[in-house]
């Protein structure tokens, strides 16, 4: 277990301190329920004006801690670039695919794989079942044509699970969520510009699903090349109309704005992943140690590791998750309903409200017949 001491602090939001991530592949067992404050705790026996709406918030926090939390990242890019590190890193686990599942040889497929693994996570009472989604093979192979289109396939599965699982009629009281909430996007640290596979990739994807691109190994290019890299692929975001996240369109009010605001002029995230701890200065630090020092992953004068940490977990955790229910599962699901000609309120398309009942259909008539003459 890694310690989080000496974390930096966040730039968007006031973290929580203190925090220790514990992974676990058995039923985890239930947090003790939280002892509600006792009536006139807070407030004199006096005072009549106290009706107690405030205490909603309470009902919702035990709610959703006996339920635990969901959350499924996605990572692309070519074999190499550290997305497993990475993923350790944020979540001081071992979450990623290599880490769980050792293999003698990893072998590049000759197809992309989709393959997803899921972790049972708990840090001070909070339980969240994390699915970290790898694509092995994607951008590996000297003919990379249409690579995205298995990964397109497989996030539009994940919708299509989710809207039969909905429009059940004996539905299930909580569906399970398998939707990809969020695909990080892997940017070799080449200091020039975008390739086409990125701009490729990123403009279908962005489209439907939430896409934070991080330039990976970020170590390997000076502070100069690293600032003239990040603007460039800004400029080749903004030039090929690829709206990754936070999307501006979807800023709620002002105060949104302004914070989302200073996590787009930081994107792409620059990035060091790293397992190993180290003593720096009498401190035991998560980085890379090299001739000439030690690379501090959560050092913001090293990397943006913690800034990308802050908005995947701490800041933006349920706000992506939202973008993906309301936006873009939205989206697939009015088009699937439209496409199978069946309407939100239960009316087929182009009818009346309360058409006269057609003969045509048999015993599907005459049912039609008697609900509408009751």
């Amino acid at each position: 277990m890694i310690s989080e001491k000496g974390k930096t602090p966040n730039c968007f939001l006031p973290p929580r301190r203190g925090s220790e991530v514990k992974p676990s592949h058995s039923n985890m067992s239930t947090p003790p329920h939280p002892q509600p404050p006792a009536k006139g705790a807070s407030h004199g026996a006096g005072d009549f004006s106290y009706v107690g709406i405030d205490a909603i918030l309470e009902q919702m926090r035990r709610k959703a801690m006996k339920q635990g939390f969901e959350l499924n990242i996605m990572i692309v890019g070519q074999s190499g670039l550290g997305k497993s590190t990475l993923m350790n890193t944020l979540f001081k686990s071992k979450v990623s695919r290599k880490s769980v599942v050792s293999t003698p040889e990893e072998r590049i497929p000759k197809t992309i794989e989709i393959k997803s693994i899921s972790h049972d996570i708990e840090e001070k009472g909070v339980r969240m079942k994390l699915t970290v989604i790898d694509t092995p093979g994607f951008g590996d192979h000297i003919n990379n044509e249409n690579c995205w289109q298995p990964i397109m396939k497989f996030i539009n599965d994940q919708y299509e699970q989710y809207l039969q699982e909905e429009i059940n009629i004996n539905r299930k009281k909580r569906i399970p969520d398998s939707r990809v909430h969020c695909c990080m996007y892997f940017i070799p640290p080449t200091g020039h510009c975008l390739r086409p596979l990125d701009v490729e990739f990123m403009s279908r994807l962005s489209k439907v699903v939430n896409i934070v691109p991080v330039i990976a190994k970020a170590d390997t290019l000076t502070l100069e090349e690293r600032d003239f890299f990040k603007q460039t692929i800004r400029e080749g975001l903004r030039a090929n109309g690829i709206d990754v996240y936070p999307q501006e369109e979807f800023d709620e009010d002002s105060d949104d704005r302004m914070i989302n605001d200073k996590i787009r002029e930081m994107i792409p995230f620059a990035v060091v992943g790293s397992n190993q701890e180290y003593q720096v200065n009498g401190k035991r630090l998560l980085g890379r140690k090299t001739k000439w020092g030690t690379i501090e992953v959560e050092n913001i004068a090293h990397c943006e590791f913690a800034h990308l940490r802050d908005l995947l977990i701490r800041t933006h955790m349920q706000n992506i998750k939202d973008i993906t229910s309301s936006i873009h599962y939205e989206v697939y699901r009015v088009r699937r309903l439209n496409e199978t000609g069946a309407q939100p309120n239960g009316q087929p398309p182009n009818t009346l409200v309360n058409p006269q009942p057609q003969q045509a259909n048999g015993v599907a008539a005459q049912h039609q017949v008697l609900t509408h003459e009751m």
